[in-house]
């Protein structure tokens, strides 16, 4: 699909910089989307996302910031605006992965994990809401995972992060449904990325999905520009599972 659906929107997308993110990245600019790409700190590879953007004749800046920090927020929030006006696709894709026992982990551990999904998506909807509002036109996709709709071992904070998230995204959904805003989330199942040395291996699931082999990021990426589209007015609260099918809930 190379029809410029998204042209005159911009979008900021979260940990941006490689895997799903940088995969969305590129296919919400292939879309016509103008791209903010945010990463915690390695700057170097959100630059290439942009530049590989640019290259392909979109639009796209690097935001380098903790989305944990409601004062680092506002400042990426305001170059966007500086560069392309306001910010109606918000992605909030960035998340952290670790993988501890419970009774060994640490509670500042457990609340930087459950912070980068839940207190970032309050602080980055909260400054981009009102741009929506305004425009009367709003795209906010969040990004969960099959952790927590079927549990797995030693990633207690994760699947914490990930249940809140749900709530937080169906809030935002319910709130702002009549103002042409819509909040949904992408949920992956196994998907090759490349891990950091933080996440550990991928975890062992005590079940194989249908599909015998890992999602690709470009699969996941896909399904977050579907509910970007202007054509989704009508879809809003919902989990789109990318999976290969070891999930059939909702």
């Amino acid at each position: 699909m190379s029809e410029k659906t998204l042209a005159g929107h911009t979008a900021f997308i979260t940990g941006a910089a490689r895997n799903i993110g940088k995969a969305t990245a590129l296919m919400l600019a292939e879309a016509g989307a103008n791209v903010i790409v945010n990463t915690l700190k390695d700057e170097t590879a959100a630059t290439e996302v942009a530049e590989e953007i640019r290259a392909r004749g979109g639009n796209a800046i690097v935001a380098v910031g903790d989305i944990v920090s409601a004062d680092n927020v506002a400042q990426m929030v305001v170059a966007g605006r500086e560069a392309f006006g306001d910010i109606d696709i918000l992605v909030a894709n960035a998340s952290a992965r670790g993988q501890i026992d419970f009774l060994e982990m640490d509670h500042a551990t457990f609340r930087r994990v459950v912070d980068i999904s839940i207190d970032a998506t309050f602080h980055l909807a909260q400054a981009m809401l009102p741009m929506m509002v305004e425009k009367g036109w709003g795209r906010i996709v969040t990004v969960g995972g099959i952790s927590w709709h079927v549990g797995i071992k030693r990633r207690a904070h994760n699947l914490t992060a990930k249940a809140g998230l749900t709530g937080l995204t169906r809030a935002l959904a319910v709130e702002f449904a009549d103002r042409g805003i819509t909040a949904n989330m992408v949920s992956p199942g196994a998907i090759e990325t490349v891990r950091p040395e933080s996440a550990g291996a991928m975890p062992q699931r005590a079940t194989t999905s249908p599909i015998p082999r890992p999602g690709h990021v470009d699969e996941v990426a896909s399904a977050v520009r579907f509910l970007c589209e202007p054509q989704q007015a009508y879809m809003t609260g919902q989990i789109l599972h990318v999976n290969g099918g070891i999930f059939l809930g909702t």
